[in-house]
């Protein structure tokens, strides 16, 4: 198992699964927008018995407001 540790913006601190260990860039819904965060730095706690992998990803941006199919408001 390995988890994303997000800095910065919205969900700083946050701790969330991460599925693909070779993830660079991570797009997360909030509110009615996403959040983008960008991986930075080297994975750690790589061993068999240090916890699960880490890896630090830092806001970047938060993207357009989403629009759900068929509203046109």
């Amino acid at each position: 198992m390995a988890i994303a540790r997000l800095h910065r913006g919205p969900l700083d601190g946050q701790v969330i699964p991460l599925d693909d260990i070779d993830e660079t860039r991570l797009i997360v819904p909030y509110s009615a927008g996403q959040l983008v965060y960008q991986r930075a730095g080297e994975l750690s706690n790589t061993g068999p018995d240090d916890g699960p992998t880490e890896a630090q990803f830092w806001y970047v941006e938060e993207e357009n407001d989403l629009v759900p199919d068929g509203d046109d408001r």
